[in-house]
């Protein structure tokens, strides 16, 4: 395979596929008159999903229903956070929830709220993912060795012949692994990835660590054990981070590590750029059920992701008109518009993935 290198970079300048495609889409704003952030339908949206949270909070604390009731409301409390996660803290990352700033930065904290660290969210998933997408060795998303095998170029184990049956406990349990260990291990590295440089931390963000951790555990921890015993408590939570966790983890996998996509690796990869980073782009990601409305409103437009990898910085209320338009670049320029018509046949494409490199 070639000696390590750890570079990995895109031909020079926008590209021509990139520069027809943002014309296309600028040309869309200008017509329509539309500004590419968010608007009153996602603040909205936005509200009824954290006020939803709040009350399935409240009445499993403190008005605890009986066990079969409570687990179903565990359930959907888990699922309540990831779309939190998707619609408000994933747009504000991106600073796509609005056209203001500071509604972009608190909409990001969320991910405080849900005990995990924006900061490192930022580097993680807008600089590394977005940029290296399915590149080994530097797109983290797809490094979960040695558990899995989602790359050619890493190694193969025996147990990986079953990857596509146990994925589903390791989905469920990575929220627990992300906020009670993966970050502690960014934060006492100073590394955000294996790859990546080693940096100080300003005292501002150690603050920041301490105080999401602390009141995660008293929110999530804490008081429910006061209300409901340790027991009931545990229940609920591991309820609450496995669905969350499972959502999460699967909606992301269906967008990158399906049959069709492109994998690269960092190994042998001169530094004079391989191919336009826009075609990377679209060449290692795939859309699912884009005709779902549902679908779109639930996972905040994330079954858009090809629309989504080239114009992070758009909303996702805007992705079903601006795929029309990638629709059409990708043809002109004769690149393939990877797409499964519904989540459920994307879900098969990502387990058939998974037997396949098992075995391979």
């Amino acid at each position: 395979m070639g000696s390590l290198n750890l570079k990995y970079s895109f031909k020079g300048g926008n590209g021509t596929f990139y520069k027809l495609l943002k014309e296309k889409v600028d040309d869309y704003f200008t017509v329509s008159k539309l500004h590419p952030a968010g608007n009153g339908k996602l603040y909205v949206k936005s509200a009824l999903q954290v006020l939803s949270s709040m009350i399935l909070y409240v009445v499993l604390v403190f008005f605890t229903p009986i066990a079969p009731i409570a687990l179903l409301l565990c359930v959907a409390l888990g699922v309540n956070l990831a779309l939190i996660g998707f619609n408000v803290m994933h747009e504000g990352g991106h600073q796509a929830f609005s056209s203001n700033a500071r509604m972009n930065s608190i909409s990001a904290y969320f991910l405080n709220v849900l005990g995990g660290i924006s900061y490192y969210w930022k580097i993680k998933h807008n600089i590394n993912h977005h940029t290296y997408t399915n590149v080994d060795g530097m797109d983290s998303d797809i490094d979960v060795k040695p558990f899995m095998r989602l790359h050619a170029d890493q190694p193969l184990h025996g147990y990986h012949r079953f990857q596509h049956l146990y994925w589903v406990v390791l989905y469920g349990v990575s929220y627990l692994a992300w906020i009670f260990y993966e970050d502690f291990v960014k934060y006492f590295s100073g590394k955000v990835s294996v790859t990546g440089e080693q940096k100080a931390l300003a005292a501002r963000e150690h603050v920041v660590f301490w105080a999401t951790k602390v009141i995660y555990l008293g929110v999530y921890g804490f008081i429910p054990i006061l209300m409901v015993g340790w027991l009931w408590w545990l229940l609920g939570f591991l309820t609450i981070t496995i669905t969350c966790g499972l959502v999460i983890s699967v909606v992301f996998q269906l967008a990158h590590v399906v049959e069709g996509t492109h994998f690269h690796s960092i190994r042998g990869v001169q530094t004079d750029g391989v191919q336009e980073w826009a075609i990377h782009q679209v060449e290692s990601t795939a859309n699912f059920g884009t005709s779902s409305k549902s679908l779109h409103w639930l996972l905040g437009g994330l079954n858009f992701q090809i629309e989504h990898h080239l114009f992070p910085r758009i909303s996702h209320i805007h992705y079903p008109a601006i795929s029309r338009l990638v629709r059409d670049a990708c043809r002109e320029a004769g690149i393939v518009y990877n797409e499964h018509t519904s989540l459920w046949k994307a879900l098969g494409s990502h387990l058939q993935y998974l037997w396949r490199l098992g075995r391979a």
